[in-house]
């Protein structure tokens, strides 16, 4: 039985969208007549999926392969297969009661497209290659290798919590940028909206009195006119100078350059070394704990990084473990690994428990990491409380000068 996308009418001329299961396409025509549709189009999902290594007429990948479940989403999908299988469920049987829960219409036929192809022959692995942007690669070494242990049911529970782990700390880091951006954004509303809108009113006032008005009381009134005249201008600059500096970025040389500046930065910079420090940790805690040999892993984990020069660093330390060189020594030389981490592997290494030593440090990067969070989140607020009560208390006083002196000049 195979999986077919199908494009059909329903009895009130609305277009579906779907993927069955079925034996052919003729059935499945017949099936979405029985269920009153009308069928435009029926197509095996496998003749757009994977065919091997060497790829289909369509480079071995379908329109479906570039959808991207999110991340909350993978961590309830493997947590749900982690338990059927561990509950005595042959994979397909997994496959589709997981297909059955899902709530997505999306997420539902990537299911049932994977379960077509393990029904075909394909292992869980190989069938999973055909969403790569939903399961990554480390996703599909980890289940790989839990196949030929025989252990699948182990290393999805393993694979489940990592899963979860990574969304959680994704979630944190998230929240830890976005709380920031988004007080700057509503402080820079607020001092232009008093800019705009209040100081006006207020000038025509002061000017009025025929009296000098102070340089900082001028200074504002400037930025005031500035911004009603040319406000639009600059907002429209800014966003084109945004678009053009992610496209820049999007060049190799360009975004090593600019990676490396961000690690010089005093808090930023070891904020990213943190993050990338926790990855790499909790990558080749999952992979070497399920059996992925250690310089397959630690080419994965290279991959998992988002900034350039520490995932070039991990390259480089991956070649020297594959030429013989200890691991704790390869990722120090680096720089960019803290001490207890490279302790820590040192000390599995030495005690042939580098599985354990590695899960206990990346245990130890997620602390720290949260640790460095919750600091960021808890000195911003009160520096943006003093940024806004600088920002206020200038306007005030911009305004407020020139009354004291009418008031004076009037006593």
């Amino acid at each position: 039985m195979a999986a077919f996308d199908f494009v059909a009418l329903d009895a009130h001329g609305k277009q579906r969208k779907g993927t069955v299961e079925g034996d052919s396409a003729r059935q499945v025509r017949s099936n979405l007549r029985e269920k009153g549709m009308t069928p435009l189009t029926v197509e095996e999902t496998s003749k757009k999926g994977i065919k091997g290594k060497s790829g289909d007429e369509n480079g071995g990948r379908s329109a479906g392969s570039r959808y991207k479940v999110k991340s909350l989403d993978l961590a309830v999908i493997t947590r749900q297969m982690a338990t059927l299988i561990q509950a005595g469920l042959p994979v397909e049987e997994a496959l589709r009661a997981i297909a059955r829960q899902c709530e997505k219409p999306k997420t539902q036929s990537m299911m049932i497209a994977i379960r077509a192809k393990v029904l075909e022959g394909f292992s869980l692995a190989r069938s999973l290659e055909s969403y790569p942007r939903s399961f990554p690669q480390l996703f599909r070494a980890t289940v790989a290798a839990g196949e030929q242990s025989w252990h699948l049911e182990l290393v999805l529970d393993q694979l489940a919590d990592y899963t979860e782990s990574s969304h959680e700390t994704s979630r944190k880091v998230q929240g830890a940028l976005i709380y920031p951006v988004v007080l700057v954004m509503f402080s820079i509303l607020i001092v232009v909206g008093l800019l705009h809108f209040v100081m006006p009113k207020m000038v025509s006032v002061l000017e009025g009195s025929g009296q000098e008005l102070p340089g900082l009381t001028q200074a504002l009134i400037g930025l005031s006119d500035f911004i009603g005249s040319y406000g639009l201008v600059v907002f429209f600059l800014l966003v084109l100078c945004v678009w053009g500096f992610n496209q820049a970025l999007k060049k190799p040389p360009i975004r090593l350059v600019w990676d490396r500046w961000l690690l010089a930065l005093p808090l930023l910079g070891r904020f990213i070394r943190l993050v990338n420090c926790s990855r790499v940790a909790n990558t080749l805690s999952i992979l070497a704990s399920s059996g992925v040999p250690l310089v397959d892993a630690m080419s994965i984990a290279s991959q998992v990084t988002t900034n350039v020069p520490i995932g070039n660093a991990v390259r480089t330390a991956t070649t020297a473990v594959r030429e013989g060189a200890s691991l704790n020594r390869a990722l120090d030389q680096s720089g960019f690994f803290p001490p207890l981490m490279i302790q820590m592997i040192a000390s599995g290494e030495s005690s042939g428990e580098l599985d354990t030593m590695l899960s206990r440090a990346a245990v130890a990067q997620e602390r720290e990491l949260d640790n460095m969070i919750t600091t960021i989140i808890g000195l911003f607020e009160p520096l943006m409380l003093v940024f806004m009560g600088v920002i206020v208390l200038t306007i005030v006083l911009a305004i407020m000068m020139p009354v004291f002196k009418m008031s004076e000049l009037a006593g």
